[in-house]
């Protein structure tokens, strides 16, 4: 196979997103019994998941006050 000629490069943010997916890989890979991790090896993976891909969380938003969030739609003539 030919070498490449122009070759690919990633950048940080592209490189943490792979390796975090690998080491999400390995956590099902284990909870499927496919592969044997220790509890160090589990937490250590779990904090860089946690650094690379973030929680998702829930978000309220509300209006004034705490209020209903008031939205108007404005059209325009085109």
């Amino acid at each position: 196979m030919a070498a490449r000629t122009n070759k690919l490069t990633h950048d940080e943010k592209t490189k943490n997103l792979i390796r975090a997916s690998q080491l999400l890989n390995r956590l099902t890979a284990h909870a499927n019994g496919e592969i044997e991790l220790t509890q160090s090896q589990i937490q250590a993976a779990r904090i860089v998941i946690a650094k690379a891909i973030p929680d998702m969380r829930s978000v309220e938003i509300t209006g004034e006050d705490g209020g209903p969030l008031v939205v108007e739609c404005v059209k325009f003539a085109g």
